[in-house]
């Protein structure tokens, strides 16, 4: 892709619903291609689909397969998507993030997992960015068990810089205070979430990174549950594009989104934000916003006992 995005971006995200069987990984990049060949077609450049998409897998997944065995075979799978992700990304001439999967560290088994994401561009390079903050549950020693990643990637794309932040990172503070060093144009935050207190820490605190970085924030979520799943009986999530709250921007720092819900038998909803406006955003962000106090640092603060 040559075009310049550096204006406005259009972004789809794709709330899959994990309860959609799939038998078998061609099967899995086949259901990619159908969604990517439409949003292709109503004008998206950037495609992003939720945390754990790769748990749509678990319904093919062999016979007696332990909970405490399903990260590392996805893991062993996970390889095996790259292929068939990049030519979609190609194909499409689209930006692919095929959401997050378990991945061996090193390539190696013996050394655990971790939380990858994976990001295609229509040029054949393919991008990681591995999940810093991890839940209680993801660092479990007797099921999961993954380890966080180390590394924060930004991606100059387009004219577009982007970073990708993986649910829970999304969360924290001091991930933004890096960013806020690198003039982002948009964070893209896959996440998953099982319950309603989860999806409005995720976007809530994704709305507030809008305002912070003064950029773009494009989150979405896995719905349903999926087949022969061991760990995530329910998810609760929806899309959302947040933009800073600013007058040249409508207030109220909500550019688009599609309401959060638990999985509605379908492939679940797709949302596609066109004109998101990248360089307007980035405009405000160089000194022309109402409030927005840059890169600003707490390093002079003293705090004391009162």
């Amino acid at each position: 892709m040559t075009q310049d995005l550096t204006d406005t971006v259009n972004i789809a995200l794709w709330a899959t619903n994990l309860g959609v069987a799939i038998s078998g990984i061609a099967d899995w990049i086949a259901h990619i291609d159908q969604k990517m060949k439409q949003a292709r077609a109503e004008g998206a450049d950037i495609f992003v689909m939720p945390e754990y998409a790769s748990e749509q897998w678990l319904a093919f997944k062999p016979h007696g397969l332990q909970p405490d065995e399903e990260i590392a075979w996805m893991a062993d799978l996970a390889p095996t998507v790259i292929d068939g992700a990049t030519n979609l990304a190609i194909r499409h001439n689209m930006m692919l993030v095929a959401g997050s999967m378990p991945w061996h560290i090193g390539d190696d088994p013996r050394r655990g997992q971790t939380n990858r994401a994976l990001a295609f561009l229509p040029d054949g390079k393919m991008i990681a960015q591995d999940k810093l903050s991890l839940t209680p549950g993801e660092q479990e020693p007797d099921n999961w068990n993954l380890t966080p990643g180390k590394k924060l990637s930004v991606i100059d794309w387009c004219g577009l810089r982007i970073a990708i932040l993986i649910c829970l990172d999304i969360e924290m503070p001091a991930l933004s205070c890096l960013l806020a060093r690198q003039n982002i144009d948009l964070v893209l935050v896959p996440s998953m979430t099982a319950k309603p207190s989860g999806y409005h820490r995720v976007f809530g605190c994704a709305k507030a990174r809008a305002v912070e970085l003064m950029c773009t924030i494009a989150a979405c979520g896995t719905t349903g549950a999926a087949i022969n799943t061991t760990q995530n009986p329910t998810n609760y999530s929806g899309c959302a594009v947040y933009i800073p709250c600013e007058p040249d921007l409508g207030h109220n720092g909500i550019f688009a989104m599609i309401a959060p819900d638990g999985g509605d038998g379908g492939d679940g909803p797709v949302l596609l934000a066109r004109d998101v406006p990248v360089g307007k955003i980035r405009q405000l962000r160089a000194g022309d916003a109402e409030v927005w106090p840059g890169n600003w640092s707490a390093r002079e603060i003293e705090v004391t006992q009162a």
